[in-house]
């Protein structure tokens, strides 16, 4: 599986790398707090693939990289995605490593 630290990603912003970030989050966490990913929960996924992107990177977070983790698992092994990557530790390591001011709870 193909991860990305919140560093890592941060840096990708920074140089203006073309990607997509999806947020995999229930809408009541994503109104908590946000890295500005398209909101897709999890629970939606199946009726939402056509709007995952094919022909870009496509960056997968959640609040701690679990649930992202089954996402990324299943887009690659059961619908053919090639390009999905997973943001080791989610949202928790945005925070812990990028930054800290950002309030989840």
């Amino acid at each position: 599986m193909k991860e990305v630290t919140a560093r890592e990603l941060r840096d990708m912003r920074d140089r203006g790398e073309k990607f997509t970030l999806i947020d995999v989050r229930e809408p009541y966490e994503t109104e908590l707090c946000t890295i500005h990913g398209i909101p897709i929960p999890m629970s939606q996924l199946i009726d939402r693939i056509p709007e995952i992107p094919k022909d870009r990177p496509v960056v997968v977070h959640c609040n701690s990289g679990k649930r992202s983790c089954a996402v990324v698992d299943a887009l690659t092994t059961r619908y053919g995605f090639t390009n999905i990557i997973n943001l080791r530790g989610g949202i928790q390591a945005w925070h812990d490593e990028v930054d800290g001011s950002l309030k989840c709870e």
